[in-house]
């Protein structure tokens, strides 16, 4: 629900609501927050509250370190997890300098001028992404262990499938907030689990992104056991993949999804340090059902980019690289601009692969452009790409390609 900033008010005083966290993310997308009473809600709306920026990643450091957050009541949401006793709820919000200028790390405000921008090319984008996880026990300090939490397998059920009630209550959770889910299911890998999300439009799909981490996290603990999303946590076995499905709509109706494919392939070998932001990250590409090539194909889950069979209106493409330590904000972003681009030029869509890459020979391979093999790969793209210097800040990039 899209709350104006009288009717979060009005909430905060009709519900007993006791807390307000006001969230925001790094530049690498973990998600921070401070929490403020009632009586400070007036406050935050009308001037924002005051942080210390100096030891948030990619925030600036100790020189003008002094920031605030601007609550986003539209973001409003309750967390059912909280005490009974008093209700907390959370907004997502800006971050600006004392002055009110936009903080230029500031991703959220990133994806919405990727956003404005398609608006203004009669364009909207649609996003949906399937979130891979590992359930891990814990140790007698309740520290993760790398011991998987069953032993089951692709869509396996219970009782092989131990962490069927843990997902039952992450999607309970996920609905209570506002978010849907559309499907959810035991992984490939021993204790891996996969939950879907239904489409949205691009800064509800990075909220509700981020939202799912966090309470991933909490449920599990609440489990007793620790929720792992790197990408490659095992090594030999399935890595964790953040899947994103786009879709684009146009004002007159045409169809614009294969310039906005071909846009992406065109970009995506320089944008993979922003899609895969670890080291970690390049040794689950190529490997175990992760791409390792630049190409497209319909239905064809060795592709880079696969065209799912579906209905019209869900119509989509189907993004395999990426993984959950990206941050979906600048994810987004890159996605939208590079699409538009794409749709700008008219960029004719490169031929098919309609072959199994994990299976082919070399001869076949070595016609595919790669993606690249290592972050320091990566990073070198980044920087020397005028697209990536054009869509991004240069405190983002330097965060990413200058560790």
């Amino acid at each position: 629900m899209n709350y104006t900033e009288q009717e979060v008010m009005e909430y905060v005083r009709q519900e007993d609501v006791r807390f307000i966290r006001l969230a925001f993310c790094d530049v690498f997308g973990k998600q921070k927050n401070i929490s403020i009473l009632p009586d400070e809600l007036e406050r935050a709306f009308r001037h924002g509250i005051a942080i210390d920026a100096s030891a948030i990643p990619g925030f600036g450091g100790e020189v003008r370190s002094d920031l605030f957050l601007h609550p986003d009541p539209s973001t409003l949401s309750s967390l059912p997890w909280r005490g009974e006793n008093g209700k907390v709820v959370r907004m997502f919000c800006g971050v600006t300098h004392p002055d009110g200028t936009v903080l230029a790390p500031d991703s959220r405000a990133l994806l919405k001028k990727a956003i404005e921008r398609a608006a203004a090319a009669g364009v909207s984008f649609a996003f949906g992404a399937e979130m891979e996880f590992y359930l891990f026990k814990t140790d007698e300090d309740g520290e993760p262990t790398k011991i998987p939490y069953d032993r089951a397998s692709y869509m396996d059920i219970a009782p092989m499938d131990k962490g069927e009630n843990i997902r039952r209550e992450i999607c309970i959770t996920l609905e209570q907030m506002g978010i849907q889910p559309e499907c959810s299911h035991h992984e490939e890998g021993p204790g891996q689990n996969e939950i879907d999300f239904r489409y949205s439009d691009p800064l509800s799909a990075a909220d509700n992104a981020v939202t799912f981490r966090s309470v991933v996290e909490t449920i599990v603990a609440r489990n007793g056991l620790a929720a792992d999303f790197s990408p490659k946590p095992l090594p030999e076995l399935p890595g964790n993949g953040m899947h994103i499905n786009l879709s684009v709509k146009s004002a007159d109706g045409r169809d614009l999804l294969p310039y906005v494919i071909a846009g992406v392939m065109a970009r995506i070998a320089e944008i993979t340090a922003f899609l895969n932001p670890t080291d970690n990250s390049y040794l689950r590409l190529g490997s175990r059902k992760a791409p390792g090539y630049i190409s497209w194909s319909s239905e064809n889950r060795s592709q880079l980019i696969r065209i799912p069979a579906a209905h019209e209106e869900l119509h989509r493409a189907e993004l395999r690289s990426a993984d959950p330590a990206v941050n979906p904000y600048i994810a987004y972003a890159l996605l939208i601009h590079a699409g538009l681009d794409g749709i700008e030029a008219k960029l004719p869509l490169p031929p098919s692969a309609d072959v199994n890459l994990f299976t082919a020979p070399e001869e076949t391979l070595r016609t595919f452009r790669r993606l690249p093999g290592s972050l320091p790969e990566a990073n070198r793209l980044a920087l020397d790409s005028a697209f990536v210097h054009r869509c991004l800040p240069e405190e983002i990039i330097a965060a990413y390609c200058g560790r």
